[in-house]
């Protein structure tokens, strides 16, 4: 088994300095260089070679880095809880309707969904061969109107 070559990154520091971004690789002496937009700096500083990977480290005041690094990660968390609110409100979803024998319109009003935002999560979960409580997802009342339905 050929094991594969890790590639070098070199820290490319860009340093805002007027309307330029002065750029320095610390790690290989001499190699500096400056653009006006950080994202042709990995440009100027990779010259013809192909062969190693940059990593675009802008410095900023220490104040303003705090907020950058609060922002990507409230930012990283956001993008999370969708999905962990997807699969909550699939859960809850299944046990009112199979649990507690809901309508998946009164399932909807319970959980502050559409009665059609249930049968979505009823179906993506029933679809991916997940279970509630040991038994398949139960779409029941789904594509009838409430009066239609029998009590």
């Amino acid at each position: 088994m050929v094991e594969a070559t890790k590639r070098k990154t070199y820290a490319a520091r860009c340093q805002r300095s007027g309307d330029w971004w002065a750029i320095s690789v610390t790690e290989l002496r001499g190699v500096h260089t400056q653009a006006r937009r950080l994202e042709k700096a990995e440009a100027m500083v990779r010259v013809p070679s192909d062969s190693f990977d940059v990593r675009i480290e802008p410095v900023l005041p220490r104040e303003l880095q705090g907020k950058v690094g609060r922002g990507r990660k409230v930012r990283g968390e956001a993008e999370v809880l969708p999905r962990e609110a997807a699969i909550a409100s699939a859960e809850v979803a299944a046990d009112l309707v199979q649990t507690a024998h809901l309508t998946v319109r009164d399932a909807g009003r319970v959980l502050g969904l559409s009665h059609q935002r249930i049968t979505q999560l009823l179906k993506a979960a029933a679809g991916k061969g997940e279970r509630s409580h040991g038994r398949g997802i139960r779409v029941a009342g789904a594509g009838r109107s409430q009066g239609d339905r029998r009590a």
